[in-house]
């Protein structure tokens, strides 16, 4: 992977978006928000654009590839215009050999949007018919996977059951930074399913396997933060993540540790992680006895030195169907 990008689990990014404002804690430290400022000064990034020169760019690559809609923003950013998302969607429609991984903080306005998208789109198809519609569409867009970013077990049970009233090819979470434990077993599967009546049958038989086992979340990622002030997570976290997913059958895409690493063998400041969750940034934890099921972690000085392996493996599933080079 990784034609223009340093993130593991894609091949490119595309930005029809480039800003975007801060919703939870997992945006404190924001990647993007940092390489923007760095670019157009302090301050640029909370000033979201549209960048319409790039809407066709994946109409002109050749290879197919995985493709991160919007690294630098957010696609359902309440300052993008309703029309202006319909016209990234066309996009994809109309370049059925990449995969497009549209993640979002914005799960409520992603799930809301949808059923109006569809209705543009197939409006669009009609609109084409005499002229031939570039490919025909179905929906949901076979190459498109809609995913929420999940840092809590709060955001969790916000984000996720929005994401499954949601239609998508594959459903997925980026659970990064991961700042506590996080139980995703109920949506793994088809539990969250089980009690609809009417819709939710048709629903599920619609589902069937397109999205993971029985409908759910079809795959995890999961990793630690990275950059100045990231926040060690405890190992456990990860591992409970990575046991759930094997259990459900879910693919499970380990990103990265971050900028603190288990390995206690070098140099580098160490902090205890509560078992349950932080309750002090680093640089203010009293220096007392840790908490019980405390694990001890070392900063270092990037994500590469942390490295990817999880246990003494890396873990690099992807869904079914994914795009390889």
């Amino acid at each position: 992977m990784n034609l223009n990008t340093a993130i593991e689990w894609t091949d490119t990014s595309w930005n029809p978006v480039r800003g975007c404002t801060k919703v939870s804690e997992g945006c404190d430290h924001c990647y993007a928000e940092a390489i923007d400022n760095r670019w157009n000064g302090p301050g640029a990034f909370t000033n979201v654009r549209l960048v319409r020169e790039v809407l066709d760019a994946p109409l002109r690559w050749r290879d197919p590839r995985m493709v991160f809609v919007n690294s630098m923003g957010d696609l359902f950013h309440d300052a993008v215009p309703d029309d202006f998302i319909v016209e990234v969607f066309t996009r994809m429609w109309w370049a059925p050999k990449h995969t497009f991984q549209v993640l979002t903080k914005r799960h409520a306005r992603m799930a809301a949007l949808l059923p109006r998208i569809e209705e543009q789109l197939r409006a669009r198809e009609a609109d084409l018919a005499l002229l031939d519609a570039p490919t025909p569409l179905v929906w949901p867009l076979p190459n498109v996977w809609l995913g929420v970013s999940v840092e809590s077990q709060r955001w969790a049970d916000i984000r996720i059951p929005a994401l499954l009233r949601t239609p998508a090819a594959v459903r997925f979470l980026s659970v990064e930074p991961l700042l506590g434990p996080v139980d995703l077993s109920r949506w793994l599967g088809v539990e969250w399913m089980e009690s609809f009546q009417g819709w939710g049958a048709e629903l599920l038989a619609s589902l069937a396997g397109r999205v993971g086992p029985g409908g759910g979340v079809g795959w995890v990622i999961a990793g630690g933060e990275s950059g100045p002030g990231a926040r060690p997570p405890h190992p456990d976290w990860l591992r409970t993540l990575r046991d759930q997913c094997q259990a459900a059958e879910v693919p499970f895409f380990f990103k990265q540790w971050g900028q603190w690493t288990p390995d206690l063998s070098g140099r580098g400041r160490q902090v205890d992680v509560p078992p349950d969750g932080h309750t002090l940034p680093p640089s203010e934890a009293p220096a007392e006895a840790p908490a019980e099921g405390s694990a001890r972690m070392r900063r270092v000085i990037s994500k590469h030195q942390a490295g990817r392996e999880l246990d003494g493996r890396t873990w690099d599933q992807m869904p079914a169907g994914a795009v390889t080079r």
